[in-house]
């Protein structure tokens, strides 16, 4: 076990930790202060995603480098990054079937449908 870490590596952990714990905290606010589903929706599957990949990138370091690499912080973070963004599909599917109360600002391309269609006018 080491006693004490090169202060780069000990710069690069702290580094990873604060901007994971700043993604976070913003992905959490935008939780709480945005208006509507979709756009709270939108904030916590960015911000919060990169926020844990970012603390478990710190945590995967610091074990590196104090234990050796160790393949649990990596499976973590793999399933993380998987399953958010199906959650999320998900969640937005299950607002638009639900047809949730949208703000003025967020567009529907609903109502727009011949401007996404695939058929030649």
């Amino acid at each position: 076990m080491i006693d004490s870490l090169p202060f780069w590596l000990e710069l690069t952990i702290c580094f990873f930790l604060v901007l994971g714990s700043s993604f976070a905290f913003i992905g959490s606010l935008g939780l709480l202060r945005l208006p509507d589903f979709m756009t709270r929706l939108h904030a916590p599957t960015k911000n919060t995603t990169l926020g844990v990949g970012g603390v478990i990138l710190s945590s995967l370091i610091y074990f590196a480098a104090t234990t050796g690499f160790n393949i649990h912080e990596l499976l973590i973070a793999i399933f993380l990054f998987l399953t958010a963004p199906i959650s999320a599909h998900l969640l937005a599917k299950a607002g638009l079937h639900r047809q949730l109360k949208l703000i003025s600002n967020t567009r529907d391309l609903r109502k727009q449908p011949e401007q996404f269609s695939d058929e030649q006018s």
